[in-house]
């Protein structure tokens, strides 16, 4: 038979990555225990839930310039595979905190939505096999792609850009409002 890989580069190759997160948007089936019961692991795998449970307290915070690219990218990536029909992907995210860096790669199973998965679907949206009524995880491509960017839309909270030190105006400058002219 043949088998298709798809190779992608290492993201997290040369950074000090202290937690990881593998977000589909999903959920149901998205809790990791052990990543809960050990946060300070950075081999643990935290998952859609766990990160939901930390966000008040630990938010991920990107800058306004690179979130509009970030998100310029994943809409971009998510409307390539949904025309390929395909579904079952996670975005791949580092937290590096020394540097301040996320490190984010789009990643997983890259699945085409084939009958298998269609009827994988229709079982799990039907509640046969529990659920607690939620959404499968396993859906359709187009609906798989809208799921996945409303939850990026609530994971990543957007901040104005740094300002670096020699940006900042000193504080006997005259030109600031309040100060007089000599």
């Amino acid at each position: 038979g043949v088998l298709d890989l798809l190779v992608m580069e290492n993201c997290f190759y040369d950074r000090g990555i202290t937690r990881i997160y593998d977000l589909k948007g999903s959920e149901r089936n998205r809790f990791n225990p052990e990543a809960a019961q050990n946060p300070h692991d950075p081999k643990e795998v935290h998952l859609d839930d766990n990160l939901r449970a930390e966000l008040v307290r630990l938010p991920l915070t990107v800058e306004a310039a690179s979130h509009a690219e970030l998100l310029a990218a994943l809409w971009d990536d998510t409307a390539f595979l949904a025309r390929l029909d395909i579904m079952d992907y996670s975005l791949l995210v580092g937290c590096d905190r020394h540097r301040n860096v996320l490190a984010v790669a789009v990643i997983d199973y890259v699945r085409q939505y084939t009958l298998d998965k269609k009827m994988e679907t229709w079982v799990k949206g039907s509640g046969i096999l529990g659920g607690n009524g939620k959404e499968p995880t396993i859906i359709s491509p187009r609906d798989y792609r809208a799921r996945f960017q409303r939850a990026i839309l609530s994971y990543f909270t957007r901040v104005p850009g740094s300002c670096r030190p020699k940006d900042l105006p000193r504080a006997d400058d005259p030109s600031l409002p309040g100060r007089a002219h000599q």
